[in-house]
């Protein structure tokens, strides 16, 4: 059973034990059909847009369990069964607190950082292909002396991923969130606080018909974003399902063919 991290539930040794190690938390929905990734409906059925995003979390907790701690920072509180066999087991559970997106990334950022970490890296569910190599550079970035903001910029002017040691409510406050000035609005809100800011290659997230044609194009044909500088990474569970989707659409398309084809091949009344 994954653990739930709640306050009071580290020992001091524990807590001691974290001061050297980065938390890499996701920010998830338990995957719950009409739930999850509702832009994607259409193309896909609610329940293919969430088993996608099952996918997407199976993928990027492999990709990311090497660098530090695993952490689910998840919604909605009661939903905890939902991620048992979807993510290594030794990852954690934190719950999301807060209204609004900006208030629970801040509230998971101090909640994660108060549990003894020495850094936290908060970072999109949206994205299985982010190249390993990043969330590498991110954890040894933060790992340096002195104080940073960590961002991962998507090509829709959002970010993968934003990692720090301390929680900086500036870069959550009064950001325009869901727009493409998202990454921009973060950085400027880090500078002008005097706060060092390092830039993680640029990639993509994956939210709607359009950016999972980019999807498809990476891993089901091998076509790299025109914007990579490094590998993405062989998200193969979602590949398989997008694989499988890719089959079943074409498996019904060939049948409604034979079924139009043997329907003309009927005499009409009146034909003979």
């Amino acid at each position: 059973m994954l653990r739930i991290l709640t306050p009071g539930s580290s020992d001091s040794a524990e807590f001691e034990s974290r001061a050297s190690v980065c938390a890499l938390a996701v920010m998830a929905k338990a995957p719950r059909p009409g739930r999850v990734k509702t832009r994607l409906s259409p193309p896909l059925t609610a329940e293919q847009a969430a088993g996608l995003n099952v996918r997407f979390l199976r993928d990027t907790t492999q990709n990311i369990a090497a660098f530090g701690a695993g952490i689910i920072a998840y919604t909605p509180v009661g939903d905890e069964a939902l991620f048992e066999g979807l993510v290594p087991g030794d990852f954690m559970l934190v719950a999301q607190r807060g209204d609004g997106f900006g208030e629970r990334l801040l509230a998971a950022a101090q909640d994660i950082l108060a549990f003894g970490y020495g850094s936290v890296c908060l970072i999109d569910s949206d994205s299985p292909t982010v190249p390993r190599a990043a969330y590498e550079l991110a954890v040894a970035e933060l790992a340096r002396e002195g104080d940073r903001i960590v961002l991962g910029p998507t090509a829709d002017g959002g970010y993968y991923l934003i990692g720090m040691k301390r929680a900086h409510a500036a870069v959550f406050e009064r950001i325009r969130w869901s727009t493409d000035t998202v990454c921009a609005e973060t950085r400027e809100r880090a500078l002008a606080g005097g706060i060092e800011v390092v830039d993680l290659p640029l990639w993509y997230d994956v939210d709607d018909a359009a950016t999972l044609d980019i999807l498809k194009a990476e891993l089901l044909g091998g076509m790299a974003p025109g914007f990579a500088t490094v590998p993405g990474y062989d998200a193969g569970h979602t590949r398989d399902f997008l694989l499988a989707l890719d089959m079943g659409l074409k498996a019904a398309v060939a049948s409604d063919a034979k079924a139009a084809v043997a329907r003309d091949a009927v005499p009409r009344e009146g034909a003979r």
